[in-house]
């Protein structure tokens, strides 16, 4: 068609960009910080099996990157993630944050109709909310416990 602007068959439109740069993103700091949560109190559960998790979804997110040829962001939380008083106090906050990416991944599923990116989608929200979250909420009644 005339006036219509021609991309590559298989190109992202910008919000299925901007989609994978938010789910790249929220991986990377869910990852920095069970990370740093290690660095700071040791080799705690859940955390160590947490961040290798988040590791494995990085990954697969940069491989929807190298697919759709879209350059990859740096990593902003390198060396920024948040600090916790209390393994109590990272417990909780990153029960939030995986309650939080559920819903960041229900609104990332209305950005695209690929059924290669909604089935990552998918994948990641079903980990944060049926794995991540359910440890993470162990790991606050835990401390609750010990109070």
């Amino acid at each position: 068609e005339r006036g219509v602007a021609m991309t590559a068959p298989n190109a992202l439109d910008t919000a299925e960009q901007d989609a994978l740069r938010d789910a790249l993103d929220d991986e990377y700091k869910s990852h920095e910080t069970y990370a740093q949560v290690i660095r700071d109190f040791g080799p705690q559960r859940p955390f160590i099996n947490i961040v290798e998790a988040e590791a494995r979804h990085i990954a697969v997110l940069l491989r929807l990157f190298d697919q759709y040829a879209i350059p990859k962001p740096i990593n902003r939380w390198a060396g920024q993630a948040p600090r916790y008083a209390s393994i109590a106090e990272a417990c909780n906050a990153s029960a939030q944050g995986e309650a939080e990416n559920g819903t960041l991944y229900d609104r990332l599923l209305q950005s695209t109709r690929r059924v290669d990116i909604l089935d990552v989608y998918h994948a990641l929200r079903a980990a944060s909310l049926d794995r991540h979250l359910p440890a993470f909420e162990r790991c606050v009644a835990r401390g609750r416990s010990r109070a």
